[in-house]
């Protein structure tokens, strides 16, 4: 008599799975995210009335905001040392055809979107973050360090970094809330592999980009 599908005595066969990210590139995903996180809720500290009012400690406040601001693209510097994080920098960086016909589909809500092993939106996301935090960094420093810059400019620095904080803070929250939306994508990063099928279909481009490399 065969074995039942719910039969525990029947082996159980796991789907196959393809590696996705490394350890080290976990670490500086998960570092960035620590710092711009304390970024983000010190802001809030030190901006919103009810939260300084719950928090207090404003000069505490104040210096783990700079001090996390100063540190954040440390983690993706150290990780430069790692051949697969390097890489995957360039397919970041580089675009192509199938990068357009994606965003016209995703801006169409259709279905039919070729990426390598990121899409265009991740690349998008990416490369504004990464622009962003340099801004940050450096209207902060002259907010922080009064003797760089005359007054005019720091008045300036402080309008744009306010706004572009309230910016980041935007974008961040849709880029977590895609992330909650597709936990095999979090698998991936959490673990390094997933799922084959998840890879062919979300990124069918990925194998080809591979071999072209």
């Amino acid at each position: 008599m065969p074995p039942r599908p719910d039969d525990p005595s029947e082996p159980v066969t796991e789907r196959p799975r393809v590696p996705r990210f490394t350890p080290a590139e976990h670490r500086v995903h998960r570092a960035t995210a620590t710092l711009m996180a304390l970024c983000v809720l010190t802001a809030g500290c030190l901006y919103l009335p009810f939260l300084a009012e719950l928090v207090g400690r404003r000069a505490l406040m104040v210096t783990v905001h700079e001090w996390s601001g100063i540190l954040l693209p440390v983690p993706l510097l150290l990780g430069l040392g790692s051949r697969a994080l390097r890489a995957d920098l360039t397919r970041l960086n580089r675009y192509g055809p199938h990068d357009r016909q994606w965003l016209r589909a995703a801006l169409r809500r259709r279905g039919g979107r070729p990426a390598g092993k990121f899409n265009a939106g991740q690349k998008l996301y990416a490369a504004w973050i990464a622009g962003a935090i340099l801004v940050m960094l450096g209207t902060g420093l002259l907010m922080w360090f009064t003797e760089l810059a005359p007054l005019v400019w720091r008045t300036g620095a402080t309008f744009v970094h306010d706004w572009l904080a309230l910016a980041v803070v935007l974008v961040i929250a849709g880029h977590v809330w895609k992330a909650f939306g597709d936990p095999e994508s979090r698998r991936g990063l959490r673990t390094g592999s997933v799922d084959a099928q998840w890879a062919r279909r979300e990124h069918p481009l990925w194998e080809r980009e591979d071999n072209t490399r």
